[in-house]
């Protein structure tokens, strides 16, 4: 599409509206009950899919079929973010007031760093072609690494601050606890961080990561930045939420690794037979309704798989816990029923 300035700057602005009356009505610190993240995920959801109708009726269907493709696909990548997001508050003790505002300052910076990377990224596809090939394969690879990690297990996974985060905490100071919702405070006669303040960059740089994947993959699915732009922003801006709605159904999802995995797979493949095809070669090119057909369809089946899963892991444990322990249990109380009965 051709997005002037003026599209540029009225989207933006309406995103910071948008942020803005989110902040402004979560002001105040306070535990997110399940109606209200409940709540705020329909809105920011029902407000992508406004977005997306406006792409159809104003650019058309393929606009539109890039935008939910790509916003379905970050927002599902987004999700495997929040086992990381539960991993940093358990290691940085964040009281449960206090975790909404973590979160949305986090997540904006993610989305400032996320930005660079995708204007980084439409420049270097529109100078140099081959690129795709680079993005196909480093998703392949990640799909790979996303199924060993999986066959592995995580369960004794921690978080681990990055160098960065370090070097700043060595550079600044931290204070000891946690002071409201204050950055920064006076300490010894020296200006130091808060946890809270770490807390935030933690997350916001932790995301960079992420969108070392999810970028390539949105451009994948569409080369337009404007499209692969808001397609992140609606994504992560309702990530917030969907932390306080889903966090007790994250070890649930004990097959989200091998879907994703499938879904950056099947999009590694797309860009690799991208750059074949603007490289001459004669080769099939998977369409936008495939491919929104295709992440749709490995995402619900994840989904029923890992409920399944995990309600027969429930059982299992319940039947321990009752003091079964299987087949042989059972016939050793037949036997002792026969041998009484006798």
């Amino acid at each position: 599409m051709d997005i002037s300035l003026t599209l540029w700057v009225l989207t933006v602005v309406g995103l910071a509206a948008l942020i803005a009356v989110d902040f402004f009505i979560g002001r105040k610190p306070h535990e997110v009950s399940l109606r209200e993240a409940g709540a705020w995920t329909a809105v920011w959801v029902a407000l992508a899919g406004l977005f997306g109708v406006g792409l159809l009726v104003l650019a058309g269907g393929k606009p539109a079929g890039e935008f939910f493709a790509g916003f379905i696909t970050e927002k599902s990548l987004s999700v495997d973010n929040l086992f990381v997001f539960v991993l940093i508050m358990a290691k940085f003790s964040v009281p449960s007031r206090y975790q909404q505002r973590v979160l949305l300052v986090g997540v904006l910076i993610a989305l400032v760093l996320r930005t660079v990377f995708i204007a980084a990224g439409a420049a270097i596809i529109a100078g140099f072609s081959w690129v795709f090939y680079l993005f196909g394969a480093f998703l392949i690879w990640t799909a790979w690494k996303l199924v060993q990690e999986a066959r592995a297990g995580g369960e004794d996974e921690e978080y681990e601050e990055n160098r960065l985060l370090k070097a700043v905490e060595r550079r600044f100071g931290v204070a000891d606890r946690y002071h409201g919702t204050k950055l920064w405070i006076r300490q010894n006669g020296k200006r130091v961080m808060t946890p809270m303040l770490v807390v935030m960059l933690a997350i916001g740089t932790t995301d960079v990561l992420f969108a070392l994947d999810s970028i390539p993959a949105i451009f994948g699915l569409t080369q337009d930045p404007y499209i692969v732009f808001t397609a992140n922003a609606f994504a992560l801006m309702g990530l917030r939420q969907l932390y306080f709605l889903i966090g007790g159904l994250l070890k649930k999802l004990v097959h989200l690794s091998y879907g994703l995995s499938v879904i950056l797979g099947f999009i590694g493949v797309k860009l690799v037979l991208h750059a074949l095809h603007e490289s001459g070669v004669h080769v099939p090119q998977i369409s936008v309704p495939v491919s929104l057909g295709v992440i749709c369809a490995v995402l619900v089946v994840t989904t029923l798989t890992s409920l399944h899963a995990s309600a027969r892991r429930a059982g299992r444990e319940a039947a321990q816990a009752g003091g079964d322990r299987g087949p042989q249990d059972r016939k050793d109380r037949k036997d002792r029923k026969d041998r009484i009965e006798a």
